[in-house]
């Protein structure tokens, strides 16, 4: 697995997913309806079911003697190692477990549950059958065994270590990075830039010109709500928004305050009129009268409902383009937490927040380990816990680790809309009044899935091409949730995907579709100077319009825990 790889299972979340940031994922382990349907269709198909563990009680029989031919998949890296092949114990070990987890996994589908139930019993399948790996176990696992020898000891002590120290504070998995070799506005989130609005919700940041000519019309970039902004602004050379000033482009970023029990008010409506309140500021620092807005995941959400509440208010000729990357605006089974979700868990989530007056970013951080246990959990057991070593050194996973709070009511807002999926209704979304219908946004929009993405699974943003009113662009990335962000042209193996046509199934949009070879970025980038008007002479200095430079990039609030 490498950090890229890691990387996909991470960041944003799939708002449904809020509910169990608040109420915790150990609820999903507990006995309850989905389970008794399992053992009752299973107990429906007595034969077939008696047939699987006879096989696997002959299979088990077949390892004791040694004449199985059960081998690992090549691309497990829980058993890469050869002694899993080599050594008798190991190799039986491995071959137990693996047979008897694709035994659980043969019953779960002959059992033929429905959706929900389906994917409940297989959320605690999954989490079982990863722990119960024997590669989790010193001493047993080689590389364990081997760093013990080698360090007389010392690397299951240091392993010790790492776990007291990870256990003592949520969200209380391994540590997935080590953040010692970055630096906020030092080796991270360094494009040249000031802030030039500040509220109380957002600061503003203008980037500074870096060609001499640029678009007319500016990019205005919302970025999603939980964690900081600068997952667009990461190590040069890995950076979007130095990609996209490089590219000619007037780029403003929206840095969110990390908000605490004080600002336990702050719901969709105010997010948005800050969204609205920072294209006011644009405009005024450019002069320009329209603006393009790009956002990602639950900053998309944000966005799309500004635009509708443009749409509404006849001022739909200031947006010139829309942009959402991501981003599920259609909640029908979006992923593995709409299949946890009813309203009685709706209210009890909603209510913890209010305790506390918001969600705590490491609530979620637990939630996205504990669905993704083989990668995001018992990968890291073994390298800190049982080899003793530190977890590797990596831009995103150190933006990831860097989490924030959600204000109560927005944490509130964003479980009502992915719940009752009220923006796929004209007016199920409403602003001080304003009736929300996502079909009357007829300006072009752009729409950016990754087609590995669990958190916004591609399937669920392509139905955004359905629900807006103007032309739209899809593109699929070959990649997970954040690689499908931080997706340099640099990147040899990028690949994405595009097709002329928009039908309404995902499936035919997928089997018409051609393979485009290198980064997203460079295709999105003359999508966007097409949108972008001509090109003028770049502004020498910063702010304008009574808007002056009030700190540098990445400016104040992105410091604040």
């Amino acid at each position: 697995m490498t950090t890229s790889q890691d990387a996909d299972n991470l960041a944003f979340p799939l708002d449904a997913l809020l509910i169990d940031a608040s109420l915790g994922t150990a609820r999903r382990f507990l006995p309850n309806s989905s389970m008794v349907k399992f053992g009752l269709a299973l107990a429906k198909k007595p034969v077939v079911t008696a047939r699987r563990g006879v096989g696997l009680a002959n299979e088990l029989r077949r390892i004791a003697v040694g004449t199985s031919s059960v081998e690992p998949p090549k691309r497990d890296r829980r058993f890469e190692d050869d002694a899993w092949r080599n050594n008798p114990f190991l190799k039986r070990a491995a071959q137990s477990y693996l047979s008897t987890t694709k035994t659980a996994e043969e019953l779960l589908n002959l059992a033929q549950l429905q959706w929900r139930d389906d994917r409940r019993v297989r959320f605690v399948l999954n989490n079982v059958s990863e722990a119960l790996s024997p590669s989790n176990f010193a001493l047993v696992n080689p590389a364990s065994a081997k760093a013990a020898i080698d360090t007389g000891g010392m690397s299951l002590v240091r392993g010790a270590q790492n776990f007291v120290q990870d256990m003592r504070t949520p969200p209380r998995v391994p540590e997935m990075v080590d953040s010692t070799p970055f630096k906020l506005g030092e080796n991270v989130a360094v494009t040249p830039g000031a802030v030039v609005y500040r509220s109380e919700i957002l600061e503003l940041i203008q980037y500074s010109a870096q060609t001499d000519q640029v678009h007319a019309v500016p990019l205005l970039i919302i970025p999603p709500t939980i964690n900081k902004f600068y997952a667009t602004d990461l190590t040069p050379g890995r950076s979007l928004a130095e990609f996209l000033v490089q590219s000619g482009q007037q780029v403003f970023m929206i840095s969110w305050r990390n908000p605490d029990g004080r600002h336990s008010s702050w719901g969709l409506t105010e997010y948005v009129q800050a969204v609205l309140d920072a294209l006011d500021a644009v405009e005024r620092v450019t002069g320009c009268e329209r603006a393009m807005m790009a956002a990602a995941c639950s900053g998309g959400t944000i966005a799309a409902v500004a635009a509708g509440v443009l749409a509404a208010t006849g001022k739909q000729h200031r947006l010139a383009g829309l942009t959402l990357l991501v981003t599920v605006l259609d909640n029908e089974r979006a992923g593995d937490a709409a299949a946890f979700a009813d309203k009685r868990l709706v209210n009890a989530a909603k209510s913890m927040s209010a305790r506390k007056g918001y969600l705590d970013g490491r609530q979620l951080a637990e939630v996205f380990a504990w669905l993704r246990p083989g990668d995001l959990v018992w990968n890291y057991w073994v390298n800190n816990y049982l080899c003793g070593n530190r977890p590797p050194a990596f831009d995103i996973l150190f933006w990831n680790s860097d989490t924030t709070r959600m204000t109560a009511q927005l944490h509130a807002d964003f479980i009502d809309v992915a719940i009752d999926n009220s923006l796929v209704r004209p007016g199920g979304v409403t602003f001080k009044g304003l009736l929300i219908d996502l079909k009357q946004v007829h300006v072009d929009t752009y729409v950016l899935a990754g087609i590995s993405d669990h958190i916004t699974p591609w399937e669920s943003c392509y139905r955004t091409t359905q629900m807006l009113g103007g032309e739209v662009r899809f593109t699929l990335s070959r990649s997970g949730h954040i690689a499908a962000l931080v997706n340099p042209p640099t990147n040899p193996k990028a690949t994405f995907q595009t097709n002329p046509k928009n039908p309404q199934e995902a499936a035919t949009w997928l089997a018409g579709s051609t393979t485009e070879k290198g980064s997203w970025w460079p295709d999105w980038a003359t999508w966007l100077a097409e949108h972008a008007g001509s090109d003028i002479e770049a502004p020498s200095e910063l702010g304008g319009g009574g808007l002056i430079p009030l700190a540098t990039a990445p400016g104040t609030y992105v410091f604040e825990k």
